[in-house]
């Protein structure tokens, strides 16, 4: 694949990715019995299975008739880059970048992502089947999930879509965390931010609902999900004649530092900010903003400069504005 599929697409759409490997397979069939043409179709399959990948990444099937043209036109750059680019859908795992290394992917490349399908399906049924009675697999999963990078919109979809399969089997406890962990990586998820608050009002976690309700409104102010649930609290105590308070500051620190922690995947050390070789001090906050924003490390940014303005630090507006936008 010459060109990474776009890591902008939201939401995969199943019939136009089945449409286009159906195209590609048919394009593939006339390649095996056209030796004249064959190259030319071979091309036309292949632009047409990349296609499908582009409107469903979540289908095995079209991966793996990707990777089959690729190993037909004898493309081991393609086959990379086809492999690259599913490592980046589950999590950017460096120890799977890494086996790449010094292997013939022409032979090899389908074995490796079979193999990657068996670690970690893209269907979040059969992981949940693979996994969910398994406690030392599920104890495994959560660690190695808590290393993963899951910036990318495709693959925060992925392993949202598997944490959602705890919630579905009533693992609540299990969930929140993970949730978290997933949210926390790309704040923009505004559906998944209400999705947590709700969960937290049924339970009765108050402070917990109202401080993701807020984030969920601050991603997407056209749904007032926090505003409210503040009328819902207001009419709820109304007869108790309490008003009902947000949390404290000290709590929306605490909440805000818990997530700045989470959503820093390759986590960023604090004290590693280039300075003049005679200096030895650690970076202040500023400082460590500066570089986060420099690094790409948005999501981190942008909980850090919240915190930091959340406690009266108001010269850390700027940098998270510049946070919210570049998650625009």
């Amino acid at each position: 694949m010459t060109r990474r599929t776009d890591a902008r697409l939201q939401h995969p759409r199943r019939s136009l990715g089945n449409r286009h490997r159906a195209q590609a397979i048919k394009f593939l069939n006339i390649a095996n019995s056209d030796d004249e043409n064959r190259l030319t179709n071979l091309n036309w399959a292949e632009q047409s299975s990349r296609q499908s990948i582009l409107h469903d990444f979540t289908n095995e099937d079209n991966w793996r008739i990707l990777i089959d043209i690729k190993i037909l036109l004898s493309d081991e750059i393609g086959v990379r880059a086809v492999l690259e680019d599913l490592f980046i859908i589950l999590g950017r795992n460096p120890e799977r970048t890494d086996i790449l290394s010094g292997i013939n992917l022409v032979l090899h490349g389908k074995d490796l992502l079979e193999a990657a399908f068996v670690v970690d399906p893209l269907d979040s049924d059969k992981w949940y089947h693979d996994i969910g009675s398994d406690d030392e697999k599920f104890t495994d999963f959560v660690a190695r999930m808590n290393s993963l990078d899951l910036r990318d919109p495709r693959a925060n979809i992925i392993f949202g879509r598997r944490i959602e399969k705890l919630y579905d089997n009533g693992r609540y406890d299990e969930f929140i965390p993970l949730a978290k962990t997933v949210v926390a990586q790309r704040p923009q998820n505004h559906e998944a931010w209400t999705g947590l608050g709700r969960l937290h009002e049924r339970r009765n976690e108050y402070d917990e609902a109202w401080l993701c309700y807020d984030q969920a409104q601050i991603h997407f102010p056209s749904i007032p999900v926090r505003d409210e649930y503040r009328k819902r609290m207001d009419a709820r105590l109304d007869g108790k004649k309490i008003p009902w308070k947000p949390p404290d500051i000290s709590s929306r620190t605490m909440f805000l530092d818990k997530m700045y922690e989470l959503s820093k995947p390759s986590a960023i050390d604090e004290t590693s900010v280039k300075q003049e070789p005679e200096e030895t001090s650690i970076p202040d906050d500023e400082q460590i903003l500066q570089k986060l924003l420099e690094n790409g490390e948005t999501q981190s940014a942008l909980f850090l400069s919240r915190r930091l303005i959340a406690n009266g630090e108001e010269w850390a507006q700027k940098y998270y504005d510049s946070a919210m936008n570049d998650l625009r």
